[in-house]
Formats: C-alpha cells, structure tokens, sequence
C-alpha cells in the first residue's frame, strides 16, 4: 500500500510520474527507519532499550502513511531535501500523538480515521497554507493529467482498494474483532465505489464520469470506518458510512477543491481535504456515536478486546465517547500547529525549493530519457527574466 498504492496513486500528474514513484519511495523509506525509533523511545523502551518486532513494523508503516497524505497536499511544489525535512518533523508529531492518543487517553483507532488519515490530511493542508505560492499560475499547464498517467494512477488505487480491509485489520485483536474489521472495510469501500460512479456522473459534464473522482473518491470508504470497523457497526452501518464517505468526498473534489485554493489559498494538489480529511473526520465522529452505542450484551466477551475500559468498569460508554471525541481535537490541533511550523520551516532558502514556473516538472530533480540539457534549463531562464523584469 505504501510503495505501490499511494506512489502510483499521486503519478496522475502528466510531467511528474518519476517525482510521485520516487519521492515516495524516499520518504517511506525513510520514515519507517525514523518511525521505528520515536514509537520505539514512546511505547517499546525497556532496558535502555527498543524492542521491535511485527507490531511494530506495522505501526511504522502507518506513519509513513501519513507522512505520504501530507506529501500529496504539497506535490509537485517542493524539493526532496524539504520532503525529507518534513518528514522528520511530522513522524515525530505523528508518535507524539498516537502515544496521548492510544496511551493517554486510552481511545480506539485501529484503521487511523484520526491518527493517521485526519493528522496527515490537515497536517499537509496547514503546510501547504503556509507554503502558498501566488504565482503557481506560471506551472498549471503542467498540473492536469494525460490518459496513460491516469490509467497509472488507477494502479494505485486498485492497490489500495485491494489491501485496505488488511491495512484497518492489522493493529486489531487476533478473531473475531479482526474478522469484523476487514469485513466492515470492504462493505464500505464497496458502498463507496458505488456512490462515486453515480455521484461523478451525475455532476460531470454530460453525463460523464471523472477520473479523479474514481481514483480517489472510491478509497473514502476505507477512511471513513478506520476508528469504527473493529466495533459493532454491522454491514447496514458500514454501507452506509462508506456511501456517505463516497458522496462527500465526490463532491468535495467538484466543489471544495476551488473554493479551499481561491478562498483559503491552500493549493491541494492531490486533494487530500476530500480523501482523506473530511472522510478522517467522519470516521472519528462515526467512532464517538458507535462508541456511545456499546454495551455488553452487544460484545459479549468481545467487550474486553474492543473497549478494555468499559469492560472493567473504569468507564461508562458515554464516557468513552467523550473521549474518542476529545481525541479528535486534539489531533486537529497538534497537525494544524505542526504544520504551521513545518511550513516556515521549509521556506528556508538554502533548502532549494521549485520555483514558480518549475513547479510538477520532473525535469528539475531527475534526468529524464530523451530531454536535451538545453531544453531542462528552460523553465529557470524564464523564470530569472520574469525576475530580473
């Protein structure tokens, strides 16, 4: 999911493919080696020291997912050293708050509705306020996609359909709460495909289905059941939290998308706010309701896999609720505070940024068969004139 799913996924762009596949590969690679370090200091240090095993492995690879959300809010704008640079910022954030999360508070989120989807959607979309380029006019030829980057990208997202119900499950108790997860998730991602082909259709022109919203839109069920797949939502609840993702983020991407660039000045590339974090945000409301819902004749046994605190008599239900809904501020807060400080950051000059007129081109950081060395410095000559103009 992480190497193929969301590289190919973000490769729709027609200049950029090489950047979206590499880049990825970089920062998740290099997150799952930082990653392993800051969960290992905050849940594993006994002894002076780390223990890692699977588990742990696992959760590193949620990171990384996250630190990939926020790359796609910011594709094609910035340079590997500022990726790299992000990264490391934001795998220490994401630790941080998994630990007051999962630890501290004590509340559930096996698929990451608000650890990992929420935190690097809004993350991503706070850095890319702060990194807003006004003249990104200069590169918007370059922003839409070509047939065959398309069709790459739906690579992507096949991946990611196929894997998700695995990707939800893994964190989740051995049985019946692992069974009930990956079932919850592939019901959603099958009521939100289907919400997205007739959403699409119904506002594209003539009648036409979009690639973008296929892409993307589909995945929103997978995000939507991350804190609720391991209780008791029943398939009617997953289907219909998957359709409702499926719908927001359709319409998200027609309607939102403009209006977050022109009136917020946050220029989304890949449209992380309609995958990933309204959907995030869905799915951690739709936690606190099934949350408040659980009793024990409804889990049985079960009670002690999924709430631990409940089971015990060290919570009430409604308690519990409160907070999974707690939980969630306090995710938008340390990403949106993060992401503010990641962005001034990245603005340091020594660390080589595109520029305006260079932005979702691969010819800037890789040598790309074919193109003459002349042809590459184009785009800066132009972009020194407009400067010395």
């Amino acid at each position: 999911m992480v190497f193929v799913g969301f590289g190919f996924l973000m490769a729709f762009l027609q200049r950029y493919g090489f950047s979206s596949v590499g880049f990825t590969f970089l920062l998740a690679a290099f997150a799952l080696q930082w990653s392993t370090l800051v969960q290992g200091f905050l849940h594993s240090f006994h002894g002076s020291h780390i223990h890692v095993g699977v588990e742990s492995m696992i959760n590193a690879d949620f990171c990384a997912g996250a630190v990939l959300i926020s790359f796609g809010a910011v594709l094609g704008k910035t340079g590997p050293a500022q990726l790299l640079l992000m990264a490391l910022l934001e795998v220490a954030l994401f630790g941080i708050n998994e630990f007051v999360l999962l630890s501290l508070l004590g509340v559930k989120d096996a698929g990451g509705s608000m650890t990992i989807h929420t935190f690097g959607a809004y993350f991503g979309l706070v850095l890319s306020r702060v990194l807003y380029r006004p003249q990104l006019e200069k590169s918007k030829h370059r922003q839409g996609s070509v047939y065959h980057s398309d069709l790459f990208a739906m690579i992507g997202t096949i991946f990611l359909w196929i894997f998700w119900p695995s990707f939800n499950s893994a964190p989740t108790t051995l049985g019946d709460g692992q069974h009930r997860t990956a079932l919850n998730t592939y019901y959603s991602l099958t009521a939100s495909t289907l919400s997205t082909f007739a959403l699409s259709a119904l506002v594209g022109k003539d009648g036409r289905l979009d690639m973008v919203h296929i892409q993307n839109a589909a995945l929103a069920g997978g995000v939507v059941v991350g804190t609720a797949s391991e209780m008791m939502l029943t398939p009617f609840g997953a289907l219909a939290a998957g359709f409702l993702a499926g719908t927001v983020s359709t319409l998200g991407y027609k309607f939102f998308t403009p209006v977050l660039e022109s009136k917020f000045k946050v220029q989304d590339t890949c449209g992380v706010h309609n995958l990933h974090g309204m959907p995030g945000v869905l799915g951690a409301l739709l936690g606190v309701l099934v949350t408040g819902l659980a009793t024990h004749d409804a889990y049985g046994d079960g009670l002690q896999s999924v709430f631990p605190l409940i089971a015990e008599g060290q919570r009430s239900a409604t308690a519990q609720a409160m907070y999974q809904l707690f939980a969630l501020f306090v995710t938008l807060t340390v990403a949106a505070v993060g992401g503010g400080v990641g962005g001034c950051l990245l603005k340091l000059p020594f660390l080589d940024g595109p520029l305006d007129s260079q932005c979702y081109e691969d010819r800037i950081y890789w040598e790309v068969p074919g193109e003459h060395e002349d042809e590459a410095q184009g785009p800066l000559r132009e972009e020194e004139l407009d400067t010395q103009a």
